[in-house]
């Protein structure tokens, strides 16, 4: 099982802003299309594809804000396809995203936001290594 992370183009955009969670889960998160917008007005923002053998099955989002310290990258958005969840491939996701800004000389900080009351959220990102600051958020 190939996983990648693929930049948002015009070949696969579509099947991205396509891929929608069930109501209890999608209340955690923008939806693909409002993050690809939104990529598209702040620079700053770096959105992927998420591929499992060169199809797209999930989205993230990703940046180093202005209003942060440089070298602070934040993670914004995480979904994986209902249909191939609780496979590992958000995780394996997050750990090439991770190797990718580690790797960014100026890397210091990684912090990641998710609503508070996404429990299943906290655990997962609890699990790669996050710690919770108590700010809103995360």
């Amino acid at each position: 099982m190939t996983i990648t992370l693929e930049p948002i183009t015009r070949a696969n955009f579509e099947a991205v802003m396509d891929i929608e969670l069930p109501p209890d889960q999608a209340r955690y998160v923008a939806s693909n299309a409002y993050s690809i917008a939104q990529a598209h007005y702040y620079p700053e923002f770096q959105p992927r594809a998420i591929c499992l053998e060169g199809k797209p099955v999930g989205f993230l989002l990703f940046g180093l804000p202005e209003q942060h310290a440089p070298g602070h990258y934040g993670i914004y958005r995480l979904m994986v396809d209902p249909a191939w969840q609780n496979r590992g491939i958000g995780r394996r996701a997050m750990e090439l995203l991770l190797e990718e800004l580690r790797a960014r000389p100026d890397a210091q900080r990684i912090w990641i936001c998710y609503k508070p009351d996404n429990a299943v959220g906290q655990r997962f990102y609890v699990s790669l290594g996050f710690v919770g600051t108590g700010l809103d958020g995360d």
